[in-house]
């Protein structure tokens, strides 16, 4: 029988994902349902329940949208144990947590435990602690774990089922686009006015920049990668970050100046991110029977 092939089918030789890179996925799987739920659902009340002010609400619901889609990324990829499908994802989460904490430093006085904060309720000022030695623990752990998960024997599956052209080329230019909007964000938060249909501070918009710069890095891997299978994890969260910014909108619908084409804009573009991620996810082959 041919190795390669029985590699494929059975498992046997292909790289698992590590017992302590499934504890950290746990780990965040946690922290995330819980930024959903103080972010995306009690978006209003940041300045008594959050790590810091979040204002208007539809940003910090915004936010929820890319935590909700993080935990869907770790709750699918603690479903397969092969490590080749959930590398996007893992990438994709490494990515945004080095950039938080990039804008978290830079920002630090904005948080609920920072001086100017003093008299802050102390669920709010508990909530910066914890906002804090997260987002100082989580990048460390993350790199060492991506490091030993490389390194271990093994091989990825073959590459089975091609992506298709059309979704390439859509993944493609939302890649352009994502990048496009949130590295400037993340480099020149003053940019936001120009690129964003609502406003947004220096340290929401390094954030906000951190989950498009994410989402963009995971759309180019995506288009380029090549295998449906490795990339149905991705277009899951994909689609439910869409779907969750389109309902915050509807939401918090008077936060956008519809007259304004930026709205528009943003909106086909929260439209396109659904459509696609749901196209590869319907394309995609189902998560195969463990041997």
């Amino acid at each position: 029988m041919n190795p390669a092939l029985t590699s494929t089918t059975t498992g046997t030789g292909l790289r698992r994902l590590l017992p302590g890179m499934r504890v950290l996925l746990g780990i965040f799987g946690l922290l995330t349902a819980l930024a959903v739920g103080v972010l995306y659902v009690l978006a209003p009340t940041t300045d008594r329940t959050f790590a810091w002010t979040i204002q208007p609400p539809l940003t910090a619901a915004f936010l929820g949208a890319g935590y909700a889609a993080g935990f869907v990324l770790v709750s699918l990829s603690l479903r397969d144990s092969v490590w080749a499908h959930s590398r996007l994802a893992v990438l994709t989460i490494f990515v945004f947590v080095v950039l938080t904490l990039t804008a978290t430093l830079l920002h630090r006085d904005r948080l609920h435990n920072a001086p100017a904060f003093a008299g802050s309720d102390f669920l709010a000022q508990a909530a910066a602690w914890f906002w804090l030695t997260v987002y100082l623990v989580v990048p460390v752990a993350m790199l060492v774990m991506l490091v030993l998960q490389e390194r271990v024997p093994g091989s990825d599956p073959v590459p089975r089922h091609p992506v298709p052209s059309a979704l390439r080329a859509a993944l493609g230019t939302e890649s352009v686009v994502l990048l496009a909007v949130g590295i400037p964000l993340f480099i020149r938060p003053t940019t936001a006015t120009d690129l964003w249909p609502w406003a947004l501070t220096p340290f929401t918009a390094r954030v906000v920049g951190a989950w498009l710069v994410a989402f963009g890095l995971a759309a180019a891997l995506a288009a380029v990668s090549g295998d449906l299978h490795q990339l149905r994890t991705a277009a899951v969260a994909y689609t439910v970050f869409g779907a969750l910014v389109l309902l915050a909108v509807a939401r918090f619908r008077t936060t956008l100046d519809w007259g304004q084409p930026s709205a528009w804009i943003f909106l086909a573009c929260a439209l396109g991110v659904v459509a696609t991620g749901a196209a590869g996810w319907w394309a995609a082959p189902g998560v195969r029977s463990r041997a």
